[in-house]
């Protein structure tokens, strides 16, 4: 039998986790990424719920809205100001929804798929509002605002749907 030796090079010293121990920070990491993924969703929809009760951010989104065939409705019913503060009592009712839905599966399903309406809604935008750069040829090249400031409601919409998966499988 030939003897084998191990040789172990120490200028590049490697950290070796156990299964069990990758597993629990594994799960420790998941439970953290869940707890991120409800918050971030709620903060955003506090906060920017909130601004729509200022002129800045009615007159903001005045374009936005009234370009889309799902809430320029509204405009013929409200005015301006009302029409924000409406859609901004939407996204706050949301955001509590969300995170009393984090202890009770009716409203942790009801605040979920008012977010789905909600990033579904602010996606349509990308459609409906002047969102393609045509000095870089249109689509797909997204202008700042609103192609790209909208993007980011895809991530915000995927989360959406798994919190109301999360919330499907409560007890």
């Amino acid at each position: 039998m030939t003897a084998q030796t191990t040789t172990v090079d120490t200028r590049h010293p490697t950290t070796r986790v156990s299964a069990a121990g990758s597993a629990g920070l594994g799960a420790t990491l998941a439970q953290a990424g869940e707890l991120a993924t409800r918050y971030s969703v709620v903060l955003v929809l506090l906060w920017i719920g909130a601004m729509k009760f200022t002129a800045y951010e009615a007159t903001a989104i005045e374009g936005l809205v009234a370009s889309s065939p799902l809430v320029s409705w509204l405009y013929g019913i409200f005015s301006v100001q009302a029409t924000s503060n409406l859609i901004g009592t939407i996204e706050i009712l949301t955001a509590i929804a969300l995170i009393v839905g984090a202890r009770q599966r009716q409203l942790a399903i009801l605040g979920s798929l008012a977010a789905i309406g909600t990033f579904v809604v602010t996606l349509s935008f990308l459609f409906t509002a002047p969102g393609w750069e045509a000095s870089l040829g249109g689509f797909p090249a997204l202008s700042v605002v609103p192609g790209q400031f909208l993007l980011k409601d895809v991530v915000l919409l995927a989360v959406s749907v798994s919190l109301l998966g999360k919330a499907l499988q409560q007890d």
